[in-house]
């Protein structure tokens, strides 16, 4: 008897993951190995311990690496191996080499391996057995000319299988004479490529089988028993697709039959532990042995659910030297084990069935499995901003169905299919829908020629995208049919042929480091212009669509070349352009890329939130900076909602380290630098924190005042501090809901700033920018004053100020500057999607108690930066709790947990 403290899964994904579920109810710690590919796959993060395997450029073959995987288990104190399914599962060597290190092997003992592992050595067991078998080639196919006589004396048709593995991997169907060499070929390069060993075989081809395999299980004791058998029938290119426990039409008389030559295989050759022995039943229901698996199985769970037998636990208690009737295992003889029910296994894979099934590979960006009474899910690596790679089996999940009666559990199974959201990538789930709809199927008529012969299966129903666009949103509440419009009309540009150079070419030119040596440089003040993106998030609930912003764009920037940069995307447009809008976020940045060819193109994006509410995984993070890049984006303004530079500092290294763009890194600023009530974020806290931003790599520091709570002797105070020991460019953004930020930003550019945030006059002001077009004329006559035609700035704000009586449903609720922003401290872009909010909750008339909630609210959490998403938790805190007539001081009085939409 052994005992394991330490045990390696010898695979990835989900069979990984399943190893590891079962070591660990038995108190077993566990180590995974990865290549490099599969860094971001979740069986690393779900073991206690992990390895990296093999060079980066390696993404597969280390997962064959025989004496890479026995040295990283020796390195860590690895007492034992479980192989899983595929790789070195069936590999005779890898079994001998752990036993010969001391590392128990979970798994046959390798004589009983290299006795039935290999598919002609386990035919001569059977024979010996007096298990029937088919008819085959009985010398060493090592070159074409022997396979051609062995063909000729077996007859078509024929079937090449591969001598040392499974799952359709180095098998041909061979039906005519003049295709024997090519398919003979294919068998071998493919069986060398799955399993490192090009041996091949011949049998006769059976017609219409049926392909039933029975689970075995032995320990070392001697004893050995069924768990009765699986119908895994429904196959394509000999890889089984849908598999059926038991199987639901075969005679009793059938059964006991693949029962018993099973068991005689396995007895033959003294075997233990888990194992599976596979049988073709042809229509007359003759039984002809196929080959045996000594390993775990993909369909094992099928078996699991209709005897309450844990296999893969199972397994690693009798390679511990437990009995089958130990208390661990509990089979105290074949009676004792029932079969009850039926399941059904699907595998849903990245494949598209419309083409061929061929593999699809990219990234998921949305995902949502399904559950429910007599469902079993096993994932791999499955969540949204997983990438699905091209190096490795395309089965994403299993998913298990139990019930009563076939159709009871068919029925089951479509139900669960039907929940399934998989978005980003092509999968099987309206192929499966399809034959598990077949009358055929539900009622067991089912052989190896299923799906061959329905090709009807392939044509799927396209479904509405529901997992990534919401539709049908009653957005707007009122309709004014009285009200009248003036159509807006842009400044002529017809004398202005093309775009002159701007910020964008001076970027190509000097690339970040020299461009941002090139702002600090500048003696005038430099503008962005926040119209397209937060100006009218922070008034107009981020409602406006491309086609008013597309001829504002090309116009204006023909106009004005010598902006800083133009804000258009990132922050609220992913969210509202899908749901509400109905457009995609990405066709915008593309139109407006094309149509301001010149200045820098500026995006909010929240650190490892990307531009959602929840946190990413990092690659996720990191391609969508890369390809938002390479749409068009010049300058990533990247925050994190608490502040942390940890939570920014994947999207930091991914834009200097893969994007030729700006990393413009934010501090939010909260709180009162001048107020020594406020200590929290005192005037050391930013100067520090800035500091620590320039470390990162930072290109240029925004200090982004969400709320607009900066005011102007603090800004003073805060830009001139900063300016002392920074060597990067400032650039501050505000927000005017206290009326007094254009003072601010006076008094910040006297200090030094290089860059300030404006929007044009009719989208400035309240919860929006200070006044772009004010600015400009009271900086007149000043060293800091950069031209810019007024009179143009004017026209342009009247075209915005028509465009915006379209919006007007969407209008925020704040009609003059407010002190109380000092109070509450909502963020000007949080303000007018409030009112929406509070509206669908029933709640349009209790703004004055939300603004007083969002400020006890803020109050519970300690006294937060409060920017997406940390604000929205506060708002829908604050919304609850006016909702629910709660206050601070009952939460506190009662020690009310908070509620978990805002967890």
């Amino acid at each position: 008897m052994r005992d394991i403290s330490k045990l390696l899964v010898a695979n990835r994904s989900e069979i990984a993951i399943r190893i590891f579920r079962a070591a660990a109810e038995l108190k077993i710690k566990t180590v995974a190995v990865y290549t490099y590919e599969d860094r971001y796959s979740l069986h690393r993060y779900k073991a206690d311990e992990a390895y990296q395997i093999g060079k980066d450029s390696d993404p597969l073959k280390p997962y064959l690496d025989i004496e890479e995987i026995i040295s990283v288990a020796k390195r860590e104190g690895v007492d034992a191996i479980h192989p899983g399914y595929g790789f070195l599962s069936e590999n005779v060597t890898f079994a001998k080499r752990c036993c010969e290190e001391n590392i128990l092997w979970i798994g046959p003992d390798p004589e009983s391996m290299a006795q039935l592992g290999d598919k002609v050595a386990a035919k001569k067991v059977a024979i010996e057995a007096n298990v029937p078998i088919i008819v085959d080639s009985k010398v060493d196919l090592s070159d074409f000319k022997t396979a051609w006589k062995e063909a000729e004396r077996i007859g078509f048709p024929l079937i090449l299988k591969a001598a040392a593995g499974g799952g359709g991997r180095g098998m041909r169907v061979v039906r005519e004479e003049n295709m024997l060499e090519q398919f003979f070929n294919e068998a071998k390069r493919e069986a060398k490529t799955a399993f490192g060993n090009d041996s091949i075989f011949i049998e006769k081809f059976v017609e219409y089988p049926k392909h039933i395999e029975v689970q075995i299980l032995g320990d070392k004791q001697g004893n050995i028993v069924h768990l009765f058998e699986r119908d895994c029938s429904v196959q394509r290119r000999f890889q089984k697709v849908v598999e059926i426990a038991p199987a639901p039409t075969l005679k009793k008389e059938t059964k006991e039959k693949l029962y018993t030559y099973a068991l005689s295989i396995a007895r033959a050759v003294k075997y233990h532990n888990a194992g599976t022995v596979e049988f073709l039943v042809d229509p007359d229901e003759n039984v002809y042995f196929i080959e045996v698996n000594p390993r775990i199985q993909v369909e094992h769970t099928v078996t699991e659910e209709v005897t309450g037998i844990d296999i893969v636990r199972s397994q690693i208690l009798i390679a511990c030297g437990h009995s089958l009737s130990s208390h661990g295992i509990s089979i105290q003889n074949q009676e004792s084990i029932t079969c009850k029910g039926i399941a059904i296994q699907c595998r849903i894979t990245t494949e598209d069935p419309e083409n061929d099934f061929k593999p699809d590979y990219g990234t998921i960006i949305a995902y949502r499995n399904a559950g429910g009474y007599g469902i079993r899910i096993d994932e791999g690596s499955s969540y949204a901003g997983v990438k699905i790679s091209p190096f490795f089996d395309s089965m994403l999940v299993k998913i298990t169905a139990k019930g009563r009666t076939l159709k009871g559990t068919s029925r089951r199974m479509l139900r669960t299919l039907q929940e399934f959201r998989i978005r980003g990538v092509k999968t099987n789930i309206s192929f499966l829908e399809n034959l598990i709809m077949q009358d055929a199927f539900q009622e067991g008529k089912i052989t190896v020629n299923f799906i061959t012969d329905n090709p009807s299966l392939t044509k799927v129903k396209k479904k509405a995208d529901s997992g990534t666009i919401v539709n049908g949103n009653p957005d707007v509440k009122i309709c004014n049919t009285e009200k009248m419009f003036i159509a807006p009309k842009i400044p002529d540009t017809s004398s202005i042929k093309s775009h002159q150079e701007g910020t964008k070419q001076l970027l190509s030119q000097l690339k970040p480091e020299g461009f941002c040596k090139w702002v600090k440089d500048q003696k005038q003040i430099l503008f962005t212009d926040c119209t397209l993106r937060d100006a009218h998030q922070s008034l107009l609930a981020t409602r406006v669509r491309t086609n008013d912003m597309l001829p504002f764009a090309e116009s204006f920037t023909k106009h004005f070349p010598q902006m800083f940069s133009m804000e258009v995307w990132g922050g609220a447009t992913f969210d509202v352009a899908m749901r509400f809008l109905h457009e995609s976020p990405w066709e915008r940045l593309e139109k407006l890329r094309e149509a301001m060819p010149n200045v820098l193109l500026q995006m909010l994006i929240r650190g490892s939130n990307a531009v959602g509410y929840t946190a990413y995984p990092d690659n996720l993070v990191a391609k969508f900076v890369e390809v938002s890049a390479q749409k068009g984006i010049d300058v990533f303004r990247i925050f994190d909602s608490l502040n942390s530079i940890d939570n920014m500092r994947t999207c930091i290294d991914a834009v200097i380290k893969n994007t030729n763009s700006i990393a413009e890194v934010s501090m939010g600023y909260s709180g009162d630098i001048m107020d020594p009530k406020r200590p929290k974020f005192n005037l050391n806290y930013y100067l520090d924190l800035a500091k620590r931003i320039e470390d990162t790599g930072a290109h240029i520091l925004c200090i982004k005042d969400m709320a607009g709570l900066l005011k102007p002797y603090a800004a003073e105070k805060l830009i001139s501090e900063l300016k002392k020991t920074l060597h990067i460019p400032i650039h501050l953004h505000t927000h005017d809901t206290a009326g007094v930020q254009l003072a601010t930003y006076l008094k910040a550019i006297e200090a030094g700033v290089d860059i300030v945030d404006v929007a044009l006059s009719s989208l400035s002001g309240l919860t929006s920018q200070p006044n772009f077009n004010v600015l400009v004329e009271v900086l007149k006559g000043t060293g800091k004053y950069r031209e810019h035609n007024i009179s143009l700035l004017n026209a342009y704000s009247n075209y915005w100020e028509n465009v915006r009586e379209y919006y007007y449903p969407f209008e925020t609720e704040l009609k003059s500057s407010t002190a109380e922003v000092y109070q509450h401290e909502i963020p000007g872009g949080q303000y007018s999607n409030l009112k929406p909010q509070a509206y669908s909750l029933g709640l349009a008339d209790k703004m004055d108690d939300i603004k007083q909630a969002y400020k006890e609210a803020n109050e519970l959490f300690g006294d937060i930066i409060k920017v997406t998403p940390s604000s929205k938790v506060v708002g829908d805190l604050a919304m609850f709790m006016v909702n629910s007539k709660l206050t601070k001081k009952i939460y506190l009085k009662k020690e009310l947990q908070f509620p978990s939409l805002i967890l």
